[in-house]
């Protein structure tokens, strides 16, 4: 598919730093499992360098040299920050401060595991977003499943404003009953970000820094966040266990022969 961007400058910010208890390799970072011979590290990257981010930043953390070492050999441009305590997604951005404290652009920060992600979605988002920028201090990407469990919720109350994300760990029973999910994209203000960041609390169940919580507290300085929903929720994915791997694995293989056969 054919698309020109119109996207005006942003950095990007990708977190990869987390250990994938679930997928029974302890020696290899989550992000990089393969999905059709390629980390999914790799995927997510395929995807944002042609939109020419001013900056890419990669969060690492567990086995940090293994990621390290393949950034390195395929991406030798892009910068490292390092997340020695895995304390949370709004910890590991803070990392990534030194590294864009003189950009004024706009920040998108994606998980490194998400290997179905299309670049045509990643610029009708930031598009979006760009379009109210003198309005919209962040956007974040929002899709709609038959089965949220595991995805932060997208809150919004009767008018169908949007609030908050709420974790699936500290969400009450009405909560998950919401079908709108927070995809782990967002795209935010890099003035406004690490500002806003250094306010982020652990007080929740997990004990952590939730990138999350900035939302609530954007709105409540009278700060706009919006919530963008995407069509397609398979792209987004994300991997944390084998039997995901797998799923994620046969869904971009039937994309490719579909594209192959077009």
């Amino acid at each position: 598919m054919n698309y020109t961007y119109h996207i005006a400058d942003i950095a990007c910010v990708i977190l990869a730093a987390g250990k994938g208890k679930r997928m029974n390799n302890p020696d290899v970072p989550k992000v990089m499992a393969e999905v059709a011979g390629k980390p999914l590290i790799g995927h997510v990257l395929s995807q944002v360098v042609p939109l020419n981010p001013k900056r890419i930043i990669v969060v690492v953390g567990h086995h940090k040299n293994i990621v390290i070492d393949y950034l390195d050999k395929e991406y030798p441009w892009v910068d490292t920050a390092e997340q020695t305590e895995l304390l949370g997604t709004g910890h590991a951005v803070m990392q990534t401060e030194p590294f864009l404290d003189d950009f004024y652009g706009d920040v998108l920060i994606i998980t490194g595991d998400t290997p179905l992600l299309r670049i045509e979605t990643l610029a009708q988002f930031i598009e979006e977003h760009q379009r109210f920028r003198g309005f919209l201090s962040g956007s974040v990407l929002s899709a709609t499943t038959d089965n949220p469990t595991g995805y932060g919720r997208i809150y919004r109350n009767s008018k169908g404003e949007f609030l908050k994300i709420i974790e699936e760990k500290d969400a009450d029973e009405e909560v998950k009953k919401i079908t709108e999910v927070n995809t782990g994209i967002f795209i935010i203000n890099g003035i406004s970000l690490y500002s806003v960041l250094k306010e982020v609390e652990n007080s929740n169940a997990q004990g952590e820094y939730y990138l999350t919580d900035i939302v609530e507290l954007f709105l409540r300085k009278g700060m706009n966040f919006n919530a963008v929903k995407a069509k397609n929720f398979d792209e987004f994915l994300g991997i944390n266990t084998v039997e995901q791997l797998a799923k994620a694995e046969e869904v971009y293989l039937s994309n490719q022969s579909i594209v192959a056969n077009k």
